[in-house]
């Protein structure tokens, strides 16, 4: 027990040195025209050192915020704005699905077009109608990833829970909490280790795991060449899948963040009491008269 607790407080210090060494030598891990640069940046964007870097961060950010609460609502609306912002437009992403849906169909089954040409600005972008329509679960995946946290800022995940619904409000606030610390941004930093190896994997070669040490992959400095992934499950059919990974660590790293946030604004709340629910909180409301119907169909 005292070897596992002098092992987190050695990581809590060396999270603060890491983070000043990477703020003062960006070159180390920005700079990729250095292929080294590139592979410290792939190791240490999902490593042990990066998470106590965050861990330090929230530490520090929690603590402030405990004597500037003004500060800590600050950090709470920047948060959920992002959420928001980002969530609101790519909700448009579920419209353009559709959309792009019918005109598929329309143009194969009524027009008997093959394939779709675009070139608005003189570079023509032409496609088979078959690529189009395995792009439509790019946007569907668009929609689950990066609207996610705009959906947890707004209320819209379904939560059923008999005994949360029974307590006080600051207890209330506890169980949220305890929830975002345990919960969301643990479960979040797997997806976010596992997703950033595997978004790493289609984008480079040779490939990396989370398993490898930092000199086993300094080893393979000099055979690092991009080698982004264009395969597609038919012969002309979508050929970006890497823009998945790539939205599956988006999707960990929003959700972190509005964990963070969520857990802030818990806090927050359960310090200043029930007056303080729901304070700068940016939900969308539906207009009087769409509300009504709404009500009048339930």
């Amino acid at each position: 027990m005292a070897g596992a607790l002098g092992w987190f407080f050695t990581q809590i210090w060396m999270g603060f040195v890491n983070f000043f060494t990477a703020v003062t030598n960006p070159s180390s891990w920005l700079d990729w025209s250095d292929k080294e640069a590139v592979i410290r940046f792939i190791y240490y964007g999902a490593s042990i050192e990066f998470l106590f870097v965050v861990i330090d961060l929230f530490l520090v950010i929690t603590v402030i915020g405990l004597f500037k609460r003004k500060f800590l609502w600050l950090v709470v609306r920047i948060i959920e704005g992002f959420s928001n912002g980002i969530g609101r437009f790519f909700a448009w992403a579920g419209l353009i699905m559709v959309l792009q849906q019918v005109m598929i169909v329309f143009l194969q089954r009524i027009f008997r077009v093959s394939e779709i040409s675009i070139g608005p600005f003189g570079a023509v972008f032409t496609k088979d109608l078959s690529w189009f329509g395995e792009e439509l679960k790019l946007y569907n995946a668009m929609v689950v990833a990066l609207v996610c946290a705009y959906t947890f800022v707004q209320g819209g995940h379904v939560r059923v829970d008999l005994f949360y619904s029974r307590v006080s409000f600051r207890f209330k606030r506890g169980i949220d909490m305890f929830g975002s610390l345990f919960f969301i941004m643990p479960t979040m930093f797997l997806i976010w280790l596992y997703g950033w190896f595997f978004m790493w994997r289609h984008l480079v070669t040779p490939k990396f795991s989370a398993s490898e040490s930092l000199e086993k992959m300094m080893r393979k400095a000099s055979f690092l060449k991009e080698n982004i992934e264009t395969i597609g499950f038919s012969p002309n059919g979508f050929n970006a899948y890497f823009l998945f990974k790539v939205l599956l660590v988006s999707f960990a790293l929003m959700m972190i963040v509005q964990g963070i946030g969520f857990f802030y604004r818990s806090m927050l709340e359960m310090i200043e009491g029930p007056e303080s629910e729901g304070k700068h909180l940016d939900k969308d409301k539906l207009n009087d008269e769409l509300a009504e119907t709404v009500a009048a169909i339930h």
